[in-house]
Parts: C-alpha cells; structure tokens; sequence
C-alpha cells in the first residue's frame, strides 16, 4: 500500500481517552486546510467551521474533550450574506439543500481525519453534541438560527493510552453492489453474524455480548442499543426537537 492507503487503513477512533498534550497550531491549520480542499457541491462550501480548545466547553458540550473540538455545521449564512452583499437573494435552502449540505460538510470532515491521522494525531468524530439541547448549542456557539444546523463534531488529540485493538469493519462484500443493489442472501446474512460474533474482529460496539448472555452480538445490538419501533411515527423527545430544529432553520417546511 502506498503512504495514503496506510494512513486510511491505520484510522481509530479514540473515546475519550485523549491526553492533556495539546496539538501544534500549524498542525491545525494543516488539519483544518486539509478540510477545506474537500469536494462540494455547486462550489458552495456550504460549511462553517467552529475550533474550540476549551476543554470544560467540550465536555459541556461535546460530552467529550481533547486538545481541540471542531464543529461542523451546516450552514447557508455566508452564501446569503455574499448574495446581499451583491444585490442579490439566495434562498436555495430546504430539505433538498440540507442534504446537499450535508455530504459537502461530512466530506470535509472526512479530510480532518485523514490530514489529521497523517500528522500522527487522532480523533473521534461524534454526533455528542445532539444530546445536549439544542437551544442552549446554539445559544453557547451563537449559531445563525437560519439556514444553520450543527452536524457533526471531531475531537482532535493524542491518546491518554494505547486502545487494545483497532476496531474492524464488516467486509466489503457485504456493502458493494454492483450494477444494481442485491438484497443480501440467507447465506450472506449468516456470515454477517458470523463477523460480528467473530471476537477477533471488533466490529460491534461491544466483545462481552456473551457474557451478558445474548447467542450473538446483534441479539444485543437490535434489543440494547437500537431500540424498539414506535407504535406509531409521530415525532415525540429528539426526533421531535430536531424536525422543530430544522423548522427553525428553514430547512423543512412544516405540512399547511
């Protein structure tokens, strides 16, 4: 493999269990650069970037901390505001939008981590700073509360301590199609369960599912983890803070 590969095939995650050293600023800004340069749509960048190197603000917020916490948001301000600035209206923002702004803000952060591996420094890539309330991230990074959603944060460092392992990934047999999607088969389904159950592996979340008494690893992960359907799909808790959120936004627009 060539310098790239080893660098993509050597990426962990660290769950909080960063040291106090802290990361070089030209390190950051490599890092940072590095995410810029990601592939987006309509050359939008439609991104904002928030660095905080406050550690009590990133457990605050974050529920994790290290030498740094980027926060990357959706975000259509700075198209709306340069539009103005000429004379112009952009109002191109709605669901349809929000996903487009997605993927170009998910890639950028997918260059972080990879910049970031190559300098020898790592991190974690959480959706933490959902659990908190809403109102009160956005009140804390005085986020536009138009054409703005915090999606995605990564917390950069070094490890407090080695992880025992690298956690695996399910083959890519099981997530390539090609030509078509194929439904995955009863043979293929069982070799699934095969790789999750496979301890020497990692993939699961967890390696004590047996201990704790389930056949296999996703016996725990389908009743433990993912929880149950709802009865019925009307939007209650976080489902029902976020759709408010994204109303709020102007992302989605709610049924007249």
């Amino acid at each position: 493999m060539n310098e790239t590969l080893k660098t993509i095939h050597a990426l962990r995650s660290i769950h909080g269990s960063f040291s106090e050293q802290s990361i070089a600023q030209a390190d950051l800004e490599q890092i940072l650069e590095a995410s810029v340069q990601a592939a987006n749509a309509s050359a939008c960048q439609s991104y904002a970037i928030i660095v905080l190197d406050d550690r009590e603000a990133m457990q605050r917020l974050v529920s994790y901390q290290g030498s740094h916490a980027i926060i990357f948001c959706i975000d259509y301000n700075r198209i709306m505001a340069t539009a103005e600035h000429l004379g112009h209206q952009f109002s191109d923002y709605n669901i349809i939008g929000f996903i487009t702004a997605a993927v170009d803000t998910t890639l950028a952060v997918q260059n972080a981590v990879v910049a970031a591996k190559s300098l020898g420094i790592d991190s974690l890539v959480t959706n933490g700073l959902h659990r908190n309330d809403l109102d009160t991230v956005y009140q804390e990074l005085n986020l536009p509360q138009e054409a703005c959603f915090p999606l995605i944060t990564m917390v950069l460092g070094y490890p407090g301590q080695e992880p025992p392992y690298k956690k695996g990934r399910l083959s890519s047999e099981f997530l390539v199609h090609f030509g078509q999607y194929t439904p995955p088969s009863q043979e293929q389904l069982d070799r699934i369960v095969a790789e999750y159950d496979d301890h020497t592996t990692h993939v699961g979340l967890i390696d004590n599912w047996a201990e704790l008494g389930f056949d296999h690893y996703l016996d725990w992960f389908y009743t433990k983890w993912s929880g149950k359907s709802p009865a019925t799909k009307i939007a209650s808790d976080k489902i029902l803070e976020f759709e408010d959120r994204l109303v709020k936004s102007g992302f989605w627009w709610p049924m007249a």
